[in-house]
């Protein structure tokens, strides 16, 4: 497919590196930007036939099939409009809106055209977290409880992204809104997500937007999805995520202390990684930036989608509903309360009652613990089902003998 790509900065050219990198038969065909210099250098450095600072000339040109947004927050809806307008397949970066009431706005005007609406969350496609959500599905780590993830650095790298206006907020909708998708996926996209609790400050930087944010989303399964969120991070950029289960527990870090170190004395003038602060001392580089960031596994699924008329692991609807999550997590940052989630729209699961069954012991007792001592002796912890009582009961270890 023909891409045309709205922007020309850097989410922009990681999106054409992992398009052209792989002799992908999807390739970048035309590329808008606001200041025709940059489009200019953007179509030489990646070889593109077209180049404009005119946004309806390059969705609306006829060799284009599929537009990619990756254009400041501000300017999500008004390309998304055009698409709409000319019947043209979007990909749009994260977040979908900036509110989630312009988020609805793009998910209507995609559905009402009959379009293709992508909603690229590359963290929801990486190698380690695809194999996670599967391994959960699969029910290796029993009933999801809890999770957490985390993404901190030192700040972007545009100055849209420090005006409040532009962008719609600060590290909670650049970091949350990938923190957010990637707890609905271990959750369950289907599980409503109720209310949300979150603490925000503006601690170092000089602007008008939130800079490092804490919050818990309550889930009506009873899950808790944590987020972790800062631009106030020293080091580079930390990726984790976490997820605890009745029945295990997964761990994922993708950037920092992946595997690859490096020590330099600072000479060499290389790129290290995405957000990194230093090129002395121990770095730690990744090997293959736009793979363990999902961009391969996302845009394979974007297109194979599109050819096979289906829905996207990530689509409108699904930004959409981050959105609705975010906008509750600002209230609650300045009510300091557990505050409601607005769903205009939801396709999920009504259900509000959470899951929880009861282990049987035997007749009389539920199992509540069973560990070994370090002496060797069997303890179980034990609870009447009449009666409530919480008892105990230990097994010795029985010697070896010859």
């Amino acid at each position: 497919m023909k891409i045309a790509m709205l922007g020309s900065g850097f989410i922009a050219r990681f999106y054409a590196e992992s398009l052209h990198a792989q002799r992908r038969k999807d390739f970048v065909y035309t590329v808008y930007s606001r200041n025709i210099d940059n489009a200019k250098r953007f179509a030489a450095d990646y070889k593109l036939q077209h180049c404009t600072d005119d946004m309806e000339e390059a969705i609306s040109h006829p060799e284009v099939e599929v537009v990619l947004i990756s254009l400041p927050n501000h300017l999500h809806e008004i390309a998304v409009e055009a698409c709409a307008k000319y019947k043209k397949h979007v990909l749009c970066t994260k977040p979908l809106g900036r509110t989630a009431a312009e988020a609805k706005r793009m998910l209507q005007l995609v559905e009402d055209a009959g379009i293709f609406g992508g909603y690229m969350e590359d963290l929801c496609y990486t190698p380690k977290f695809l194999k996670s959500v599967a391994s959960i599905r699969q029910g290796s780590i029993g009933r999801v409880l809890w999770t957490k993830s985390r993404e901190t650095h030192p700040g972007p790298h545009s100055d849209w992204f420090w005006d409040k206006e532009k962008s719609g907020g600060g590290a909670i909708i650049d970091l949350g809104c990938h923190c957010v998708e990637i707890s609905r996926n271990f959750i369950g996209k289907s599980v409503k997500p109720l209310e949300v609790m979150c603490w925000a400050d503006t601690q170092v930087h000089p602007i008008e937007a939130e800079d490092h944010a804490i919050g818990l989303v309550k889930y009506a399964s009873g899950a808790i999805g944590q987020f972790e969120v800062s631009w106030t991070f020293r080091g580079g950029m930390d990726l984790r995520d976490e997820v605890m289960g009745s029945e295990g527990t997964i761990w994922i870090n993708n950037f920092l202390r992946t595997g690859f170190e490096m020590f330099s004395t600072g000479k060499g003038t290389g790129y290290v990684a995405e957000k990194t602060e230093v090129n002395s001392g121990w770095l730690f580089p990744v090997g293959d930036e736009s793979h363990e960031l999902g961009y391969p596994n996302m845009f394979t699924d974007m297109f194979d989608a599109i050819e096979t008329n289906r829905q996207p692991l990530e689509s409108f609807y699904d930004g959409y509903v981050v959105n609705a999550i975010l906008d509750a997590a600002f209230i609650s940052a300045k009510s300091k309360k557990w505050e409601p989630i607005q769903l205009d729209i939801w396709r999920g699961d009504e259900t509000t009652t959470a899951q929880h069954e009861s282990i049987s012991y035997d007749n009389d007792y539920f199992l509540i613990k069973e560990e070994i001592l370090p002496n060797g002796d069997q303890k179980l912890i034990l609870k009447n089902k009449l009666t409530g009582e919480v008892i105990q009961k230990v097994s010795e270890k029985i010697s070896e003998t010859n």
